[in-house]
């Protein structure tokens, strides 16, 4: 593998982790297809694509987090990474599954 391949798999990566570490962020959302990725040698990074000249992340985001706040997060850590432009679209929310039984228990009601 070439020096430019290694650096920019090591980039995809670290920009992947970057985002997963963001406060809310519960994903990468690599699109219905899975065309949504880097693809390097012997794999894929899905939901970034790290251009020449922009970077576009997207995201799946905590219903309880802010949703602009988590994509603004995002960016500024990217852009922090990469000096590019970054591009974050929120494809997608996820809720806790201990929060949707804590939701129906509490509005369950029973007639007597």
């Amino acid at each position: 593998m070439s020096d430019a391949v290694t650096t920019a798999s090591t980039r995809v990566r670290e920009v992947a982790d970057a985002v997963t570490a963001v406060p809310g962020v519960t994903g990468l959302y690599g699109g219905v297809f899975g065309e949504i990725a880097t693809y390097l040698p012997g794999g894929r990074v899905s939901g970034v694509v790290v251009g020449d000249h922009s970077v576009h992340v997207h995201v799946v985001v905590d219903m309880d987090h802010d949703l602009r706040g988590v994509a603004d997060g995002v960016r500024e850590r990217v852009e922090e990474l990469t000096g590019l432009p970054v591009t974050v679209t929120v494809e997608d929310i996820s809720v806790q599954i201990d929060r949707i039984g804590a939701d129906s228990a509490a509005g369950s009601t029973t007639d007597d």
